[in-house]
């Protein structure tokens, strides 16, 4: 807001001396009393519109960058969450699955069990020697037939050399006291 202010000469003319004000209060009275706000002592802008226009892109990518980070979170927790799912079903499935082959070989020792149980009835009772040889061969083939269903193998290892692979060592320390 400008002000002019006249002066009277001693001719009686009147001459311009112009002082300037420059008003840069936020709100101002205009000549009617009324209150305004003065919007360009408010913001003034001084910014080129190209530097404006680079800033408002930079402000787009910022906000288009946080958008792409979230929803990346929240994919990494999904699949987090999906991977740990699935590792629980597959340790679930593992464990049924051992749960059930040591049922089926447990199964299959059942037999064995029972005539041993006999055998030992029977030469409890008195009976042949032969019979009962005859029983416990039978016995020895049941168990090893069950043993080689669950995947046991023999391994031959008398007069073999020895290997630690193959073989299990036992040793034996004898101790012998002399006499006094």
């Amino acid at each position: 807001m400008e002000h002019t202010k006249r002066k009277t000469t001693e001719n009686g003319e009147e001459a311009d001396n112009e002082i300037r004000v420059t008003d840069r209060r936020r709100v101002y009275l205009d000549e009617d009393g009324a209150q305004q706000s003065n919007t360009e002592a408010e913001r003034p802008n001084l910014k080129p519109s190209y530097v404006e226009e680079l800033e408002n892109r930079t402000k787009a990518a910022e906000k288009q960058t946080l958008e792409i980070q979230a929803r990346f979170d929240q994919l990494r927790q999904q699949l987090q969450r999906e991977t740990d799912e699935t590792r629980q079903r597959l340790n679930r499935a593992a464990d049924e699955r051992a749960a059930a082959e040591k049922a089926t070989f447990i199964t299959s020792l059942l037999p064995a069990m029972d005539d041993l149980h006999r055998a030992i009835e029977a030469g409890s009772g008195g009976a042949q020697l032969d019979a009962m040889l005859k029983g416990l061969r039978g016995i020895a083939t049941s168990f090893e037939n069950a043993l080689s269903n669950a995947g046991v193998e023999t391994v031959p290892s008398i007069g073999e050399q020895f290997n630690p692979e193959l073989h299990e060592a036992e040793l034996v320390i004898a101790y012998f006291v002399r006499p006094a």
